[in-house]
């Protein structure tokens, strides 16, 4: 049987692989002093590939420099450039994509972004390749459909942005037409000025996280209590692998975890992850807080948005409500977590070092609506005592 190695031959080869592109180079090799992403797709489908292509090239930040069928084939890309993303599938002939992504994080780390099919079989597997180090996920854009195809577009130009920007980390293993960034007003309208909510002594926790995400969560929900306040979580992910997602952390945490449903009521002991493809917003009647999980435009060009679900918090909940975000790139979050803080929530950032991509948290802080900036393994605690009350 053929074994398989990306060519890098020896340790100057190695060197020259990461240092190759200069002075403005960061620790992977990656050219950060504004030339175009560098991008390889990887895809056993010729028109996939041709899709994937035109929409990546459509980004003025982004250029394909190659296009293969399988590993072998990319790997003979190799040979000539370095890039700075590598777009994967998982299914290929020769040799799968989850064997492919072992071996590129155990010889040259390089950000992976999984591009997957909206299957229901195939979501575990690919949610594995996030453990192996692969940074994000995108799903193949469907041809026809020209809303899908917009927004397949805005999501993976965004999420080869993110990756290329990405913190890698050990692993357990012609110009885009830009369409509005829309705000959280087009899902939830802002409460009154005057409107404070009465402090009770339910708490919720309220978490928003993207790129770097999956494992993020994974940590926090690890370490929280079996008692622990209800949780409601927006993680950018595509529809069909949020419900996986959720049913993995289930099997490992102490809490329940679950894909929410409309009309969930929010439990103690419960975490509720918002669906793919669907706005979660947090409600109440009474003394009891459920969520309302709906349709809706991209908001901060994302589906679910963590400003939706903050707004939300910061309207139904206010002071009852401990605000937490993490890594992710771009802002979705940061006006919304402003609004829980000023609604009388205590707000906590994820700091720099542990974050994948520090782009969320730190538009938050320069907002100014975090309360705390931590790091990751420090969250948890922080939110059980500040819903403790001690």
């Amino acid at each position: 049987m053929r074994k398989f190695f990306l060519p890098v031959n020896n340790a100057g080869d190695l060197r020259r692989f990461y240092l190759g592109k200069g002075a403005n180079s960061d620790k992977y090799g990656r050219d950060m002093a504004g030339a175009k992403i560098k991008v390889i797709v990887v895809d056993d489908s010729a028109l996939v590939r041709q899709t994937l292509t035109d929409i990546l090239s459509s980004d003025p930040e982004i250029e394909v420099v190659g296009a293969a069928g399988d590993p072998f084939a990319a790997a003979k890309i190799f040979e000539e450039v370095a890039p700075d993303v590598i777009t994967l599938d998982v299914e290929m002939p020769r040799m799968d994509g989850l064997t492919f992504l072992k071996k590129i994080m155990a010889q040259h780390p390089l950000p992976v972004v999984i591009c997957s099919t909206l299957t229901d079989q195939g979501s575990e597997t690919t949610l594995r390749a996030l453990e192996y180090g692969a940074v994000d996920i995108i799903t193949k854009p469907k041809l026809g459909a020209k809303q899908f195809l917009e927004e397949s577009r805005i999501r993976i130009c965004d999420s080869v942005k993110a990756a290329a920007r990405a913190k890698l980390r050990p692993t357990r293993g012609a110009p885009m037409k830009v369409s509005p960034k829309l705000s959280a007003d087009a899902v939830i309208a802002a409460a009154p000025a005057s409107k404070a909510m009465l402090q009770t002594t339910e708490k919720v926790v309220i978490v928003g996280a993207s790129t770097g995400g999956t494992e993020a969560l994974r940590e926090f929900l690890e370490a929280l209590p079996q008692d622990c306040p209800a949780v409601a979580i927006v993680q950018h992910m595509p529809e069909k692998f949020t419900a996986a997602f959720a049913q993995r952390l289930n099997t490992i945490c102490r809490i329940t975890v679950k894909e929410a449903a409309d009309n969930d009521t929010m439990l103690r002991g419960q975490a509720l992850i918002a669906p793919g493809n669907k706005h979660m917003l947090l409600k109440r009647s009474g003394a009891r807080y459920h969520v309302e999980v709906k349709d809706g435009p991209l908001v901060r060009r994302h589906r679910p948005s963590v400003d939706v679900l903050f707004r939300s918090a910061a309207r139904y909940a206010g002071k009852n409500a401990v605000g937490v975000i993490m890594t992710g790139m771009g802002d979705d979050g940061a006006a919304g977590m402003k609004e829980m803080q000023d609604a009388g929530a205590y707000t906590i950032a994820q700091d720099e070092a542990t974050c994948v991509v520090f782009g969320m948290p730190n538009e938050a802080i320069k907002l100014g609506g975090v309360d705390r900036v931590l790091p990751l393994p420090a969250i948890a605690l922080e939110v059980v005592r500040l819903c403790s009350g001690k």
